[in-house]
């Protein structure tokens, strides 16, 4: 399991699925799996973020679900906060296998944000709060892996789609040797190319 961090607009959302279909996974976003409720809409158009308790009982349910499946996953943006971190670090650090932190200059990803055009994207006040909260934990969080024994790699997200992947991909196969052999399994197909979260 690899866990793959980013501000919105990083491509975080795009790369998960090139990973989860390039390895054989299951991509799995906290922020796709909280909008599918349809229970937030408030809280979210607000930048504010979903209670932990809730988060981590629907993330739960998902990666079970995907490994009941016989699937290994990409967890997109979870932990979101330094409780759902302190909660993986006790109950599945031995499941991850490491986190990747995708790095976009915050220039660049409101230029994105812009062309994605999502209801949550409109306001620049609200996406300034999102990444001021990302900000804010996300230094507890890796700090909580790495005392976990999760390892914690940096990637630069700037350049192609396609480039990005590359580097991702080689990250993933160094936290997780078996990857390179479940890459080779998986049959080539169609791969999203757009930037997504």
């Amino acid at each position: 399991m690899i866990a793959l961090f980013g501000l919105a607009g990083s491509g975080k959302g795009t790369q998960g699925k090139a990973l989860a279909e390039i390895f054989g996974w299951k991509w799995l976003s906290v922020g796709e799996a909280i909008r599918q409720t349809g229970e937030y809409k408030e809280i979210i158009d607000g930048g504010n973020l979903i209670p932990d308790e809730d988060v981590i009982k629907l993330m739960n349910r998902q990666i079970e679900k995907a490994e009941d499946e016989g699937f290994d996953v990409i967890l997109d943006g979870y932990p979101r906060s330094v409780a759902q971190a302190e909660y993986i670090a006790t109950h599945m650090a031995d499941k991850i296998d490491g986190a990747i932190v995708l790095e976009v200059p915050k220039e660049e990803l409101f230029e994105r944000l812009a062309l994605r055009g999502r209801d949550d994207d409109k306001e620049r006040e609200a996406i300034e709060r999102r990444f001021e909260i990302f900000e804010s934990n996300i230094q507890p969080i890796l700090g909580l892996f790495s005392e976990a024994g999760i390892r914690v790699e940096r990637v630069d997200g700037v350049g192609k789609i396609e480039e990005v992947t590359e580097r991702l991909v080689k990250v993933v196969e160094e936290l997780n040797p078996e990857a390179t052999e479940q890459k080779d399994d998986v049959n080539g197909g169609e791969i999203e190319r757009s930037y997504g979260e």
